[in-house]
């Protein structure tokens, strides 16, 4: 198999040439996020079959035409947990790769662990080691080694033969439509994450209340606006526990912000007034505006069921030869629980359960159904065993 290093706009059309005939399409990146607002992009490596490719964009400053090709009709796009993949074509054409194929999720959905590193799964699958020695690189150094290279390029080598192996089990399985289903609820999700403000993911803000909630969402927006215009990381302009700390002070005065340990840096102090303002803006908001502070169930009742069932989920998905961090979560379990709780009470829920949906339905939802109604139990079969659990009618 051919190998080539692009860094010239020739040595690029030429290549696209040949990769917009190309059937199929199996592509990694490199990238830098954790100094700037956005990742850089630093190398993109491609595998067709027959030849093998590292583009260098840094040299070459515009790759749209590489990503028209991979969002162009015609081939299918192979990945390994692909969303920074996908965000880079959606930032350059609008547009996500075509007909995505992502051998980590593939994997998932045949039994294996999930999510599941790039080595570990070649190894799973091909029986093969890829070493993984450049792991702290700084891709945006140049020149680059040849073990750099290298490094890249055994990111795809082998990412065609992992998908054919897992296609042919998910045929054999009849999991292919699980897949697609899959595949078109994760670019959906990707794609509306990226216009969905994320405040939300502030960590310790889970016993605030509604205004103090409000207040870190205004502050959080500055944090954004800030960061995107000095291109940098969000959290190097301000900590998320100094953003719940100034919530939870509901302080406007500039010498009292001033005085929060971690708040007196030099680089901050232009800022102190744009910050009196985000929280002077929280503390104005109406109440019906604020977020509403997610509430715990206290049902203690529905808890012990709940986590009854999540180890049942276990087993089911073992048997079941699918990765059950892919089929749902313990919290998927208790909204599926009060879900079928609240039905028998005539009260009606406008959101089906994930579990109570598509495949998982079939999969565990109804087995799930059975054990909630009595219908079905549980024994130890054999606490020795890979499936130590039994069901039985």
């Amino acid at each position: 198999m051919s190998e080539h290093i692009i860094k010239t706009d020739r040595e690029l059309t030429r290549f696209l040439e040949r990769l917009s005939q190309a059937p199929a399409i199996a592509f990694d990146t490199e990238f830098v996020s954790e100094h700037t607002y956005r990742p850089v992009l630093c190398l993109i490596q491609v595998s067709t079959g027959d030849e093998l490719a590292v583009i260098d964009p840094l040299p070459l400053g515009n790759v749209v035409s590489f990503w028209q090709v991979i969002a162009a009709a015609g081939h299918e796009t192979i990945v390994h947990a692909g969303r920074e993949e996908v965000c880079f074509c959606l930032d350059a054409v609008g547009s996500p790769p075509t007909d995505l194929f992502d051998v980590q999720l593939a994997a998932g959905l045949v039994g294996h662990e999930y999510p599941a590193g790039y080595g570990t799964l070649v190894s799973r699958v091909l029986g093969k080691q890829v070493h993984k020695r450049e792991t702290r690189t700084d891709w945006r150094r140049r020149p680059l080694s040849s073990h750099q290279i290298q490094y890249a390029l055994d990111d795809v080598r082998d990412l065609t033969a992992v998908r054919d192996i897992l296609y042919t089990e998910l045929a054999r399985l009849g999991r292919l439509t699980w897949l697609a289903d899959e595949m078109k609820q994760w670019l959906e999700d990707v794609q509306e994450s990226r216009g969905r403000e994320r405040w939300w993911r502030v960590t310790g803000t889970a016993n605030l209340s509604s205004r103090d909630l409000a207040l870190v969402r205004e502050v959080w927006r500055w944090r954004e606006d800030e960061a995107r215009r000095r291109d940098c990381s969000a959290r190097r302009i301000l900590r998320d526990d100094l953003i719940v700390e100034l919530a939870k002070r509901r302080a406007t005065d500039e010498r009292q912000i001033r005085a929060v340990r971690g708040l007196e840096r030099r680089d901050l102090q232009p800022a102190l007034a744009e910050l009196s303002q985000a929280i002077a803006r929280g503390l104005g908001l109406p109440d019906e505006d604020c977020p509403r502070a997610k509430r715990r169930d206290s049902n203690s009742h529905l808890s012990l069921v709940a986590q009854f069932l999540s180890s049942a989920l276990t087993s089911i998905c073992r048997s079941a030869r699918v990765a059950t961090s892919i089929v749902g979560t313990a919290q998927d379990v208790r909204d599926l629980v009060s879900w079928r709780l609240s039905a028998e009470t005539g009260r009606e829920d406008a959101e089906l359960p994930v579990l109570a949906r598509g495949w998982r339905a079939e999969v565990v939802g109804q087995l799930l159904d059975d054990l909630l109604a009595g219908k079905t139990a549980i024994r130890i079969r054999d606490p020795r065993s890979d499936e130590p659990l039994a069901f039985e009618s």
